[in-house]
C-alpha cells in the first residue's frame, strides 16, 4: 500500500495538470468517481435500511421493553386526550415538540396543518380523521399547530390570483382552503415585508382552521355542550417559542422552550 499523504497527492496532481492541461477532464471524471466511492464508505452516512431498522431497536430497547405497562395497556385500547392537527413539515414533529407519550394524542399532519370546512365528499380523510378520535375515542381537546417558515403558507401567500389555473397536481388546491387567511394579510399587512406577512398568516391561517372546525356537526355539538375545547397555537423554531391561544382567539403569552 502506498504510504505517500494526502497533501503529497494532490500536489503531485496540481503539477501534472499545470504540465497537461489536457488532463483536465480525465482528472475530473476520476475525481468524481473517487469522491462517490469515499462518500459510500463514510460510516456516518447509513442507507435508508438500515436506519430504519436501527430507529426501531432502538425504540425497543428504550422505549417498548423498558415500560410493559404502558404498552400492555395500549395493546388492549386507546384513549388519547388530544387530537392534534400539524403541519408534515419534518422539523415540527408534535410529539417532539410537547413531549407527547404513546397513547396521549391522536395526530393528524398536512401539508400547512390545515382543516378544510365540512364537506362529505371533498376531503374526507380529514372528515374521517375529525370523526374517529371526537365521536369513538372521545378526545377532550383540539389543537391545530402552525409553525414558523411554513413552505405551505408561503406557497400560499405567493399566489397572486386564486383564480389561475394551478401549476401543481394538488398543492395549490389544498393550501388555499385558507385563502381566507391570506386575503385578509394581504389587506391589513401589507406595508410588511413578504417574510412578515408569512409569519403573520401563519397564525391567521391556523384561525381559519379553527372556524373550518366548527363547520363539522359532531364538532360544534360538542364545543357547545363545553365536552370539548379547540385552540391554536404556533411554534416559532427561529426563536423557539410557542404561543397557545383559544378559540375566541385571545392569545395567551408566549414562552420559551429553551
Amino acid at each position: 500500500m502506498s504510504t505517500e499523504s494526502y497533501e503529497d497527492a494532490i500536489k503531485r496532481l496540481g503539477e501534472l495538470l499545470s504540465k497537461n492541461s489536457d488532463l483536465g477532464n480525465v482528472a475530473a471524471a476520476k475525481i468524481k468517481k473517487l469522491t462517490d466511492e469515499l462518500e459510500e464508505l463514510d460510516s456516518n452516512k447509513l442507507d435508508a435500511v438500515e436506519r430504519i431498522k436501527s430507529g426501531f431497536i432502538h425504540f425497543k430497547t428504550n422505549n417498548y421493553e423498558k415500560n410493559p405497562t404502558l404498552h400492555n395497556a395500549l395493546a388492549k385500547s386507546q384513549s388519547p386526550k388530544f387530537l392534534v392537527f400539524a403541519c408534515a413539515d419534518s422539523r415540527v414533529s408534535p410529539s417532539h415538540i410537547l413531549n407527547f407519550q404513546l397513547g396521549e394524542a391522536f395526530i393528524v399532519r398536512n401539508i400547512a396543518n390545515m382543516v378544510p370546512p365540512y364537506d362529505k365528499t371533498k376531503h374526507s380523510n380529514v372528515g374521517a380523521a375529525l370523526e374517529y378520535p371526537i365521536t369513538v375515542l372521545n378526545v377532550e381537546n383540539i389543537l391545530v399547530i402552525g409553525h414558523s417558515c411554513c413552505g405551505g403558507i408561503k406557497g400560499l401567500m405567493a399566489i397572486e390570483d386564486d383564480t389561475a389555473p394551478t401549476k401543481t397536481e394538488f398543492i395549490e388546491n389544498w393550501i388555499q382552503i385558507c385563502a381566507p387567511a391570506k386575503n385578509r394579510i394581504k389587506q391589513e399587512c401589507k406595508d410588511l415585508s413578504f417574510e412578515d406577512q408569512c409569519t403573520n398568516c401563519e397564525k391567521e391561517a391556523v384561525n381559519v382552521s379553527l372556524g373550518n372546525l366548527l363547520s363539522y356537526p359532531f364538532v360544534r355539538e360538542r364545543v357547545v355542550k363545553n365536552k370539548l375545547s379547540i385552540r391554536g397555537a404556533h411554534y416559532d423554531f427561529v426563536k423557539g417559542t410557542f404561543d397557545l391561544w383559544e378559540l375566541d382567539f385571545k392569545t395567551t403569552p408566549a414562552f420559551a422552550l429553551s
